[in-house]
């Protein structure tokens, strides 16, 4: 069968989307999609992921899904399945395409299946099916990548031939990134080894080790262009920035001293800022002093690209660390950094927002120096942050988008 995708940038050609079989197979079944009469409170709370801009936000619920935009903050529509709720949700930017994956209670579509799902014709365009749960699935517009617990596997999106195949050390978090700038393709993962990234630059037939913690990666992102990354381990403190080229560790900051588990990170769109949440039950945000040569993509012609790439590919770290603005905290001891602890010349946050301990939060920027976050409760904050001056953030917007019990993801 064939499918019209339709974009933010116009109308692909119609893409050749049959169910397919992976390479773990399994059985096929048929997707319908109702209208019951739900209520909220009989609906819980599955999962919740940005979208690539960071624009919308999908959740997957017990019931179905449902999509929200968020500047300004309303809900965009709601699908109810007679068959049951999804853990995964993937949108492709603001398009008619998603991706979902069921839960453990869908009757039709359990958690090793994987459906592309047309909005815009209400039926299901393509199929993988996996031998073992799905973790995770990521999207790009050419690019469609699923995530095992110890492997990956990335797909062209318009014939759903399978390109790539990645082995991992055990990733039950189904921890993936990729960029979404048109002139990179970039993917994040683990590696084989604890605390290791692997980084695939695909355009450049380039792969990039990143030895980036002693312990276990917990959470990871990529900028846009996927040309820094920024890593935290399971131990929480620490946030360290590296160039993917070249594996340069270019800034590290302090969320705290004691333990946490960090459960998002967010670079904004400039690469000024990064934001943090994690269950201490605040997000900090932290002035950047790493910079690209060229990051600003947009102003170049795709032709452009693999050259700036290998321009950028230095070791040198002055064109990437600009001058400490001294934004971020820092001990007034750090004169003394080779006899006191290491975290008393680390850099702490900037600006921070209070939020209630026992929920999961995940955090993205929003426009004009603010920060968006969204609760496994199903709360909703926008809030703004002094840019000059940082501090405690201001809540500008508060909306409880479902009152129900919610699951960890």
């Amino acid at each position: 069968m064939s499918s019209t995708v339709s974009t933010s940038r116009g109308i692909h050609s119609p893409a050749r989307l049959a169910r397919h079989e992976s390479p773990d197979s399994g059985a096929s079944g048929s997707f319908s999609l109702i209208e019951p009469d739900i209520n909220d409170s009989e609906t819980e709370l599955l999962s919740v992921f940005w979208n690539q801009d960071n624009g919308c936000f999908s959740a997957g619920t017990s019931n179905g899904f449902r999509i929200y935009n968020c500047e300004p903050f309303k809900e965009t529509f709601r699908r109810d399945l007679k068959s049951g709720g999804f853990k995964i949700v993937e949108m492709l930017f603001r398009c008619n395409i998603l991706v979902l994956v069921g839960s453990w209670d869908n009757s039709q579509y359990p958690p090793h299946k994987v459906m592309i799902w047309d909005d815009h014709q209400s039926r299901c365009i393509g199929e993988f099916s996996f031998r073992s749960e799905v973790r995770a699935v990521k999207l790009r517009r050419d690019r469609i990548v699923v995530v095992l617990e110890h492997k990956i596997y990335a797909y062209n999106f318009m014939d759903l031939k399978l390109l790539h195949q990645i082995e991992t050390v055990a990733n039950p978090r189904g921890l993936c990134c990729l960029s979404h700038h048109p002139n990179t393709s970039v993917l994040a993962c683990p590696g084989l080894q604890r605390g290791q990234v692997r980084i695939e630059h695909f355009g450049l037939n380039v792969t990039k080790l990143i030895n980036a913690h002693d312990s276990h990666i917990a959470c990871f992102t990529l900028t846009m262009d996927g040309l820094l990354l920024a890593t935290a381990s399971n131990k929480g403190t620490l946030i360290r920035i590296f160039n993917t080229m070249d594996g340069t560790h270019l800034q590290e900051v302090r969320r705290g001293v004691d333990r946490a588990e960090i459960y998002s990170i967010a670079l904004s769109p400039n690469v000024q800022w990064l934001a943090a949440s994690s269950d201490k039950g605040t997000v900090h945000i932290f002035s950047l002093r790493v910079r690209v040569l060229g990051e600003d993509l947009s102003a170049h012609n795709s032709a452009q690209g693999p050259a700036m790439f290998q321009q950028n590919s230095s070791s040198s770290l002055d064109p990437l660390i600009s001058p400490n603005t001294g934004a971020n905290s820092s001990s007034s001891l750090s004169f003394m950094r080779g006899v006191l602890p290491k975290y008393f010349s680390s850099e702490w946050s900037f600006a921070q927002f209070h939020l209630p301990e026992d929920t999961q939060f995940i955090t993205a920027f929003g426009s004009q120096n603010s920060v968006i976050i969204v609760g496994m409760d199903g709360s909703f904050y926008k809030c703004s942050f002094d840019p000059v001056n940082g501090g405690e953030m201001v809540q500008q917007e508060y909306v409880r988008f479902l009152k129900t019990e919610s699951r960890p993801r």
